[in-house]
C-alpha cells in the first residue's frame, strides 16, 4: 500500500483494501495492454466465425504447398506414414463368450469378413482399405477435414463387390461449401445441427465446384443423414464445425523459406554463368582500341584455353561466386525444425537429415511418436472404429456373419486398434529391453508382438506351422526354444 492508501486506511480500511486489490488485478493483466514494442492482435471470435472468414482459402494454400514445396510434401508424408502406416490401422477383434473368455473362433470369422471387405471397400473400386485410410489421413492433415458416406444394402447402379453389402464414398471438403447457411433449419457451413450442436444431416454438392465438368450456376445439393456420414476433422476449439489444415500456423514460414531458397538458387546460377572478364588496369588513362584493328576478342571458356589477345594495361579478372550463402544450410535446418514443431512431424524425417547419438535420436522419436499416437487415436475414433462396427453390423444383419449362441452380444464390436509403432534405432538394445520386460512380467509376449505391428494369433499360427514343417524334415531350429534374457551391458552411445 502506498502513502495515499495508508491515509485512506485510517478513514476506511475497506476502501484502502479494495484500492490495493484492484491495483494488483490491473497489474496482473498488463500483458493485455498494447504497446509500441509488441503488436497485439486479440481475436475473441468464435471458432466457426474464424473458419467462415478463412473459407476455402487456407485449404487452397495448403494444397498449393503440397504440390510445389518439398518440405510441405515431406511433412505430409511423414505424418501419414506414422499415423496410419504402410498397411493401415491394424484391427484385432476381441469378442467374448458369456463366461468372459475370448471367443477366438468368432474373432477369426469377424476378421475374415472384414479382410474381405477391405479388398474392395469404396464405390470406385480403385482403392483398397489401407489406401483409403492413407488418402483420408492426407486430406485430414492437408485440408483439415474429409468425409465418408456409408452406402449399405441395395443401392441402384452400385455393386458392392464384397460379401458384406456395404461400400463407402470418399468426399472432399469442397463438396460442403462454407457459404451454405440457413439458420431456420440449423444449417451452418453445409452441416445441419440440432439445438445441442449435434449433426443431423450434411448438405453435399452433387458436383465438385471447381470440376472441369461443373455447370456454372448449378448448386444442387443432396442431403446425407448423419448416421450415414463420418466427418474426419482437425479442430482445436469447442463446437468447431469445420476442420483447419495443420499448415495454418506455418504457412507463411514455408512460403518465405521457398522464396529465400529460390533467390539463392537464382543468385548462384547468375554467379556461375559469369566466369571471367577483361580488366583495365589504369581506367583513367585507358583508350579504347579501334575494333577494326583488334578484331573480335570474344571466346568460349574451355579446358587448356590460352588467351593471348590482351592489350597493354589489361588483365583477366575472375568472378568470385559467394552463392549460395554459407548460412543457407543452417538457416534452412532451423526453419525445418520450426515447421516440424508447428505441425508435429519429426524434423529428422522431414529433412532426411539424421545426426546425433542414440539417446538424442531416440528422444526425438519418443516425442514425435507421442504426437503421432494422439493423431492415430483421433483417426481411429473418427474413421477406423465406426467403419469396422458398420461392416460387422451389416454382416450380421445380412446373414453373412453368423453370431454364435454363446457370444456375449455386448462384446460384438469390441476390438483392439493398432497404428504404426515407433521403429527401433538400435535393434539389439530394443530387443533386449523387450526380453527384460517379458521376463519381469511388465509386458506379455502378445504386447510385444502388437507393439511391433503384428497379430499375436497370426504369429503363433505361423510359428506352429513352420515348426511342424521343420519337424517333418527332421530339422530342429533353436529359435523355437525360448531363450533366457542375456545380461545387458552398458554400451557407448
Amino acid at each position: 500500500m502506498n502513502l495515499l492508501d495508508t491515509l485512506i486506511g485510517y478513514i476506511s480500511p475497506k476502501a484502502a483494501a479494495n484500492r490495493a486489490r484492484y491495483r494488483m488485478i490491473t497489474a496482473a493483466y498488463d500483458a493485455a495492454k498494447p504497446n509500441n514494442q509488441r503488436k497485439e492482435r486479440p481475436d475473441n471470435s468464435s471458432a466457426n466465425l474464424l473458419t467462415q472468414r478463412a473459407g476455402s482459402t487456407l485449404r487452397g494454400y495448403a494444397r498449393n504447398l503440397e504440390q510445389n514445396h518439398d518440405i510441405a510434401e515431406g511433412v505430409l508424408s511423414t505424418l501419414v506414414n506414422n499415423v496410419v502406416g504402410q498397411n493401415g490401422i491394424n484391427v484385432e477383434p476381441m469378442p467374448r463368450r458369456k463366461d468372459g473368455t475370448l471367443h477366438t473362433e468368432f474373432a477369426k470369422q469377424l476378421l475374415k469378413y472384414f479382410n474381405d471387405w477391405k479388398e474392395c471397400p469404396e464405390v470406385t473400386w480403385e482403392h483398397q482399405w489401407s489406401d483409403c485410410e492413407r488418402l483420408l489421413c492426407r486430406a485430414w492433415i492437408r485440408d483439415g477435414e474429409a468425409f465418408v458416406q456409408f452406402l449399405t444394402g441395395t443401392v441402384p447402379g452400385l455393386d458392392h463387390g464384397t460379401k458384406v453389402p456395404m461400400s463407402i464414398e470418399l468426399i472432399e471438403a469442397d463438396y460442403l461449401p462454407f457459404w451454405n447457411n440457413n439458420p431456420a433449419i440449423g444449417l451452418f457451413q453445409s452441416i445441419e445441427r440440432n439445438e445441442w450442436g449435434r449433426a443431423r444431416a450434411y448438405h453435399v454438392l452433387k458436383q465438385h465446384p471447381e470440376d472441369i465438368t461443373y455447370k456454372y450456376g448449378s448448386m444442387e445439393t443432396r442431403v446425407i443423414f448423419a448416421q450415414n456420414m463420418l466427418h474426419l476433422k482437425l479442430v482445436k476449439r469447442f463446437r468447431q464445425s469445420r476442420g483447419v489444415t495443420v499448415f495454418a500456423t506455418v504457412m507463411k514460414r514455408l512460403e518465405d523459406l521457398k522464396d529465400y531458397e529460390e533467390s539463392e538458387r537464382i543468385a548462384a546460377r547468375v554467379a556461375a554463368a559469369m566466369t571471367s572478364y577483361i580488366k583495365r588496369v589504369a581506367p583513367d588513362d585507358y583508350e579504347a582500341p579501334d575494333p577494326k584493328t583488334i578484331g573480335d576478342r570474344s571466346f568460349k571458356i574451355q579446358p587448356g584455353l590460352v588467351f593471348d589477345q590482351l592489350l597493354p594495361d589489361e588483365e583477366i579478372g575472375t568472378i568470385q561466386s559467394n552463392r549460395p550463402s554459407g548460412l543457407l544450410g543452417d538457416f534452412r535446418d532451423a526453419m525445418v525444425r520450426a515447421v516440424a514443431c508447428g505441425t508435429g512431424a519429426n524434423a529428422s524425417s522431414v529433412s532426411k537429415k539424421y545426426d546425433g547419438n542414440y539417446s538424442a535420436q531416440r528422444q526425438e522419436l519418443v516425442e514425435s511418436y507421442a504426437n503421432y499416437g494422439t493423431l492415430t487415436d483421433s483417426f481411429v475414433g473418427m474413421i477406423t472404429k465406426p467403419v469396422f462396427k458398420k461392416v460387422i453390423e451389416l454382416g450380421v444383419l445380412s446373414g453373412v456373419i453368423k453370431v454364435p449362441k454363446d457370444l456375449d452380444i455386448d462384446t460384438l464390436y469390441q476390438a483392439e486398434y493398432y497404428g504404426p509403432k515407433m521403429p527401433w534405432i538400435d535393434p539389439l538394445k530394443e530387443s533386449r529391453a523387450n526380453q527384460e520386460n517379458v521376463s519381469a512380467g511388465f509386458k506379455s509376449q502378445q504386447q510385444v508382438i502388437r507393439d511391433n505391428g503384428g497379430n499375436p494369433d497370426a504369429v503363433l499360427e505361423q510359428t506352429a506351422d513352420w515348426k511342424q514343417k521343420a519337424d517333418q524334415k527332421g530339422l530342429n531350429f533353436s529359435t523355437f526354444q525360448p531363450q533366457a534374457p542375456q545380461p545387458v551391458t552398458n554400451q557407448p552411445n
